[in-house]
């Protein structure tokens, strides 16, 4: 398999931190999506943004910004298959998700991923990490994604499917499991409290 594309899910609408972009917030000096382009950007063959509006707002960032095809804010969904359309057009055959407002994602993600549907001899996969009393919890932000669905997903998507776990379920995903080293690591940024939180992890050296 070839290495895949890299895609920052940054289409979301980030009501609990009082809109906006998430991922322009500041953490310990630098926004949060420059943390996810560092962690991501090394693991992958190219990385765009997957955003909607003025893309001029992230031009700092020298980097691609792709938008939903689909109206409406339609989930993560939306972004994958946006990112699964520009990975189309270069040829590639998966793209790897993150989002935007997880900053402390594996730096072996990628490659976790890869392993995963291999093991299980199939194109897709989620990330997965431990939850107290939930067991693993999918990640369902962070995916190995194949081009190969992009129009199955297109279709479910039209069809009103908007829970990624319902598409992923379909299609058999894999799971790649990852430990919690005293915090998940796919902790995001959803409140005050929650970038609160970063700041300790960030200042602790935790993270």
């Amino acid at each position: 398999m070839q290495a895949p594309l890299g895609v920052i899910l940054a289409g979301g609408l980030a009501t609990r931190m009082g809109g906006g972009d998430k991922g322009l917030l500041l953490l310990d000096g630098q926004t949060l999506l420059a943390r996810v382009i560092e962690r991501l950007q090394p693991q992958v063959a190219d990385l765009a943004i997957n955003a909607n509006g003025d893309a001029a707002r992230f031009s700092g960032f020298d980097l691609p910004v792709i938008a939903d095809s689909i109206d409406g804010f339609a989930g993560p969904l939306a972004g994958v298959l946006a990112g699964l359309d520009w990975a189309a057009a270069q040829g590639a055959d998966h793209i790897v998700t993150a989002a935007a407002d997880t900053p402390f994602f594996p730096a072996d993600l990628v490659p976790r991923l890869l392993l995963a549907a291999e093991d299980a001899g199939v194109t897709l996969a989620l990330a997965a990490s431990p939850h107290p009393t939930r067991g693993m919890l999918r990640q369902p932000t962070f995916g190995l994604w194949p081009v190969a669905l992009r129009d199955d997903l297109r279709a479910a998507l039209a069809g009103g499917v908007r829970k990624v776990v319902l598409w992923t379920d379909k299609h058999g995903a894999a799971l790649a499991p990852f430990a919690a080293d005293g915090f998940d690591p796919f902790f995001n940024v959803n409140t005050p409290a929650d970038m609160q939180v970063a700041e300790t992890l960030i200042s602790g050296g935790s993270a």
